[in-house]
């Protein structure tokens, strides 16, 4: 009994001792208020300012880059488009927009004949009366997909200024 209560006195005084070798070769990190992380501190120090000692979690500390200052009149803030450029910047734009448009209804156009209510022409490779259905489900598809194209460059064309 004597030899396992000096075991255990000797494991605690070289615990203790490992404790405080570490504390003072500051391997010892504490997490201070404020998430300030400290390995210099000693442990008085520490408990004084209400630190706690992190265990096995190894810490590093990234320093940042600061950001340098914008050249002037480079960047959002010293950028001024001449009214003039704009204007003609959102006249392209919308010129773009519109030729868009067109080719869209004129597409869809061609597609909604080609679709002809529900009943196309049939192909010569559509014998399976399957594959036809597939193909008027696909022609059916497709048309959704154009409208919502066509709508979409509508309200893109909306919100351009006049």
């Amino acid at each position: 009994m004597k030899f396992i209560v000096s075991a255990l006195l000797a494991s605690t005084a070289a615990l203790w001792v490992t404790g405080a070798a570490r504390a003072a070769d500051g391997s010892v990190m504490y997490r201070c208020p404020g998430n300030e992380y400290n390995n210099t501190l000693s442990p008085k120090e520490a408990k004084d300012k209400g630190c706690k000692t992190i265990e096995g979690a190894p810490i590093t500390v990234i320093q940042s880059v600061k950001p340098r200052a914008p050249a002037a009149g480079s960047g959002p803030t010293g950028s001024k488009v001449d009214p003039a450029d704009q204007r003609a910047r959102d006249s392209d734009a919308r010129r773009i927009l519109d030729g868009e448009l067109k080719r869209e209804e004129d597409r869809l156009t061609e597609m909604k004949t080609e679709y002809n209510n529900g009943q196309p022409e049939r192909q010569g490779g559509e014998k399976n009366y399957q594959k036809y259905l597939d193909r008027v489900a696909d022609m059916k598809a497709g048309i959704g997909r154009k409208e919502g194209d066509i709508a979409a460059l509508r309200r893109e064309i909306a919100k351009q200024p006049q």
